[in-house]
């Protein structure tokens, strides 16, 4: 299994103009060969080979005035910025005729100076390494200090370096974890638990668990408001609005770290105590359309299920998800009689079968344990066949972070 660690980096005044210049030649190589697929496809023509434009774009490029900076940065950066190209046109014809899983890929688009996270990547052949005293050694770039927050279990295959909206740089590193070991590291357990999720309270767990919503959002509006309302008064192209761009994508980079950064250590909590856990296939984006879109959003639904997913498969825990219809708060989890639908404020509610007295949430994830068959019944038999492990796509090459920093 191909996982991602990331670390901060800090280069000093002279290697982030490298960085800079790589990432330049990185990008101006692929809207290079985006130009030219789209020029044969507008002529007509069969599009130019891998290799074609591997001579065309880097090799004779270099050797022309207009492109003779390209020189100046590694030759793998730009090899690789070619695959990426390469990657993003099999990924659009794909989808195109339903092959590729997932929501639908758009045409590759040209690349900006402007946009908010520029990255180039170092595979094996670079020859870049860590050196003695923990810095990590880019070829023309130089040796970058590195925030190493842990050891990295195994050497890695390629470094991704980025920079994000906030100015900030990471070193991502692939690295293929052994599954003997990871599954080693959290020995098997007879526990298993329903989760119902939610925005007052951030997760209900089967056995009555209660888990609060830290709303990182909604505690930071007020300070992002203040700081797009600054942004929003400086003129266009200062450098004053540069600063103060760069002091809103920091405000918002907080909440995305403090919510991952919660997500992760939940997800690892639960995938470490529980050897099967169930959950409900939420509609995330039907819900982000509604009312409720800004919590749904802070919530972060989508992330926090996607970490669970890949952590069971990699310590081999079961993950079941049952379907979004399953009538989880209509049902009583004591004697299974279904009760009909309730609005969102009513909370507690009593059977009117057996009279029993449930919390709205505590119910519903006992519900889902069950409806997965991660629970028995009275005669002590499964309610229905055992779960299948949950399967996880292809680590891919852009996805950042995907390990947690303290997992």
């Amino acid at each position: 299994m191909q996982l991602r660690y990331a670390f901060r980096l800090y280069p000093d005044a002279g290697q982030r103009a490298a960085l800079a210049r790589a990432f330049g030649c990185a990008r101006v190589v692929f809207n290079d060969a985006v130009r030219a697929r789209e020029d044969a496809r507008r002529d007509g023509q069969p599009f130019p080979t891998a290799g074609q434009l591997s001579k065309k774009l880097i090799t004779e490029a270099k050797r022309t005035t207009e492109r003779s900076w390209l020189g100046d940065v590694s030759a793998v950066v730009l090899q690789q910025s070619l695959r990426d190209a390469e990657a993003a046109y099999r990924n659009f014809f794909a989808s195109l005729k339903g092959i590729r899983k997932g929501p639908k890929a758009g045409a590759p688009r040209f690349k900006s100076r402007k946009d908010t996270r520029q990255s180039v990547r170092f595979t094996a052949n670079a020859r870049w390494s860590i050196t003695s005293g923990g810095r990590l050694n880019l070829p023309k770039i130089g040796q970058v200090k590195v925030k190493w927050s842990r050891t990295l279990p195994a050497t890695p295959t390629s470094v991704t370096v980025i920079q994000d909206a906030a100015g900030r740089f990471f070193a991502s590193f692939v690295i293929d974890t052994d599954p003997a070991t990871d599954r080693a590291r959290m020995p098997e357990t007879d526990r298993t638990i329903g989760i119902d999720l939610g925005l007052t309270t951030f997760a209900v767990l089967s056995d009555g668990t209660k888990i609060d919503s830290p709303r990182f959002l909604r505690r930071a509006e007020k300070k992002l408001e203040k700081a797009q309302r600054e942004l929003s008064r400086k003129q266009k192209g200062s450098k004053n609005r540069d600063k103060a761009r760069l002091k809103v994508a920091r405000a918002h980079a907080e909440v995305a770290d403090a919510r991952r950064e919660f997500h992760h250590q939940l997800s690892t909590r639960l995938i470490s105590e529980n050897q099967g856990i169930a959950v409900e296939d939420l509609s995330v984006k039907g819900l982000a359309r509604t009312k409720l879109a800004k919590s749904v959003h802070d919530a972060g639904w989508a992330q926090f299920l996607s970490m669970l997913e890949y952590k069971a498969e990699r310590y081999g825990r079961t993950l079941v998800t049952i379907g979004r219809f399953t009538p989880t708060s209509q049902t009583c989890s004591t004697c299974g009689s279904v009760d009909g639908p309730k609005p969102l404020g009513v909370r507690e509610w009593t059977c009117a079968a057996c009279g029993t007295v449930h919390d709205r949430d505590h119910n519903a994830a006992r519900n889902i344990k069950t409806a997965a068959g991660l629970a028995v019944s009275a005669c002590g038999a499964p309610v229905r066949p055992g779960a299948i492990p949950a399967q996880r796509e292809e680590t891919g090459s852009h996805g950042f972070p995907t390990e947690p920093r303290a997992a």
